[in-house]
């Protein structure tokens, strides 16, 4: 009986677990635990002394019953409130081009949010795969009370988040308030617009593309949010775009029928359509559509990378903040391709589908063709929203921007090496790999003795390849083309990502958590420090400002300022590995 008791406790305890992580509705605790003592009160004398198939056999139909309140009650789609506590508290309306809005008020008072407005059309039905079109106006007024879906994208199972949430970022909180999943729809082109509360007027606007690998993300996530920027005076515009084969799919027909013949941008035109509607819009929260930074993180990084160079976007922003990724090298490591490998590649997925007409390829649904993001994630020269690489427009003196400010993380590999960790053993291989010819020049200036130092080598080598030497090259082509770029390398660890990649994100954004013990007090003054200067910068274009570290623009891209537990000026610490790609990627 007390081995009954032992083992029954136990899968209870983790039947439980499993419901929580999944976000299951409190009715399916109600129901495990009835569940539970149903089965004990049934089959505790039953099971006892029985032949041991007997017993698993009960214990089969335990877990069959819990299998079924895990589906029975399964987490529920709910739209994620862009207000605090239960009841909104809505600021005064604001009248914009498309109808008038109001937001909530949320911060303690000190912040007005304004979600889910619409900056396009839905691109269902025979919008999708077209440029963005003008938003429709509406009638009466919209409460913009809670955030969009997330542009559709593939979802993982709840506990797969969870599981995310602890092993990876150590944050995950047990609570009785979130047994739900955000939504994800094609119809998500929307714009959130953070800004102080009360009347105010012409502050500087950061708007804000989120990262993803062009795949996946939604623009409310805390860690950017605009909330910490708010606070000091800055209008914040965080957007939702089209990601993976919705945003990055190209196609002959499609470009046979766009009136500029254009495919395989259409998350780039997006973000470049919201921009339009920020400046044509966020005067009505106090914004200065004369002053707009352009930022983003990772992928979104990328984008505003490919931005800075589009004919499109000119006159819509006059700086750029990007953190942990650019597109600006010879070769971009990631989220960029050329023409003919985008078009090869939308046509490997028409045959997977079994068609060839676009009124065919806008048939298929949804959710049948969501998972193509893995092949479908990558900005293209198209000829109309960009008509050469970033690389090519600088090189040419072509740019939008006036000011740069930009950098990387001193972990950004962590994620990314996980399961793929470097040894003595397979170190060496690893690099010829990548480098071919010019691999043992990289062997010479990374040469391990232990599997230790294989692992911390890989490491530097993997962050320097995929994120950080774009970053010297942009910052390389900003200074030929007489734009002061600031360059920063985020080195704080803390109790969550530290600085792996996205690390950075709530220090400069100002979205450090006042309470959490993953973050201490020198966090939390290094968040402040960053914020003031992302904020002078979006200001003025540059972030120095009184009572801050001199933050020089360091033309000869050798020096930058690090970020961590102290704010100075450091050696590029990566100039002889750049050196190497610099002549595999033919740089001049």
């Amino acid at each position: 009986m007390v081995g009954f008791g032992i083992v029954t406790g136990l899968l209870f305890l983790v039947m439980a677990a499993v419901l929580e992580l999944n976000k299951n509705t409190l009715l399916g605790f109600a129901l495990l635990v009835a569940a539970t003592v149903g089965f004990a009160v049934l089959f505790s004398k039953a099971l006892q002394g029985s032949k041991w198939y007997v017993k698993l056999l009960g214990y089969l139909g335990y877990i069959a019953v819990f299998a079924l309140i895990l589906f029975l009650t399964w987490p529920p789609t709910k739209a994620v409130p862009a207000y605090e506590g239960k009841t909104p508290v809505y600021t005064e309306p604001v009248t914009i081009e498309q109808g008038t809005v109001r937001g909530v008020v949320i911060a303690d008072g000190a912040v007005e949010l304004y979600a889910g407005i619409p900056y396009a059309q839905p691109p269902v039905g025979d919008l999708r795969w077209r440029e963005p079109q003008d938003p429709l106006p509406w009638e009466g007024v919209l409460d913009a009370d809670h955030f969009a879906p997330m542009c559709m994208q593939p979802v993982h199972l709840p506990i797969y988040d969870s599981l995310a949430r602890i092993i990876g970022y150590h944050d995950y909180k047990v609570s009785l308030n979130d047994n739900w999943v955000a939504p994800v729809s094609e119809d998500g082109l929307y714009v959130n617009v953070w800004k102080p509360a009360g009347k105010v007027s012409g502050l500087p606007v950061v708007v804000y593309i989120h990262g993803g690998t062009l795949q996946t993300g939604q623009p409310w996530y805390a860690d950017y949010a605009g909330t910490g920027l708010a606070k000091e005076g800055v209008v914040v515009v965080n957007l939702g775009y089209r990601l993976g084969v919705f945003g990055y799919l190209a196609d002959e027909g499609l470009a046979a029928e766009s009136p500029h013949g254009t495919t395989g941008n259409y998350g780039l035109l997006d973000q470049i359509k919201a921009l339009q509607w920020v400046h044509d819009n966020v005067s009505a929260f106090g914004g200065d559509p004369g002053n707009v930074t352009v930022a983003g993180e990772s992928a979104g990084a990328a984008s505003v990378s490919a931005i800075c160079t589009s004919p499109l976007a000119r006159g819509l922003f006059r700086r750029a903040l990007l953190e942990s990724s650019t597109v600006a090298s010879v070769k971009p490591p990631h989220s960029f391709r050329s023409f003919e490998e985008a078009l090869k590649s939308g046509r490997e997925l028409k045959e997977r589908y079994g068609v060839s007409a676009t009124d065919e390829m806008r048939a298929l649904s949804a959710k049948q063709i969501v998972n193509e993001a893995y092949t479908q994630h990558h900005m293209t020269v198209d000829g109309y929203a960009l008509t050469e690489t970033p690389y090519e427009s600088y090189r040419k003196g072509i740019h939008n921007e006036e000011a740069v400010l930009h950098g990387y993380n001193a972990e950004e590999s962590g994620p990314f090496i996980l399961f793929s960790h470097a040894n003595l053993k397979n170190y060496e291989g690893k690099v010829r790999a990548y480098f071919k010819e010019y691999a043992d020049e990289v062997l010479a200036l990374y040469n391990p003795t232990t599997d230790e130092e294989a692992d911390s080598c890989w490491a530097q080598i993997y962050g320097a390849v995929f994120f950080n030497y774009s970053h010297h090259c942009l910052n390389r082509l900003a200074a030929q083309n007489g734009i002061p770029a600031y360059e920063y390398y985020f080195s704080k660890s803390n109790g969550r990502l530290g600085s792996w990649h996205s690390g950075e994100l709530p220090y400069f954004y100002g979205n450090v958590p006042t309470s959490s013990k993953l973050f201490d007090e020198g966090d939390r003054a290094l968040s402040k420090t960053i914020v003031k200067y992302v904020a002078n910068f979006a200001r003025t274009g540059n972030p120095n400002g009184p009572d801050l570290p001199p933050w020089a623009a360091d033309g000869e891209s050798r020096t930058v300022l690090e970020l961590g537990d102290r704010v100075q000026t450091i050696d590029e610490k990566y100039l002889a590995l750049y050196d190497v790609m610099d002549r595999m990627e033919g740089w001049k």
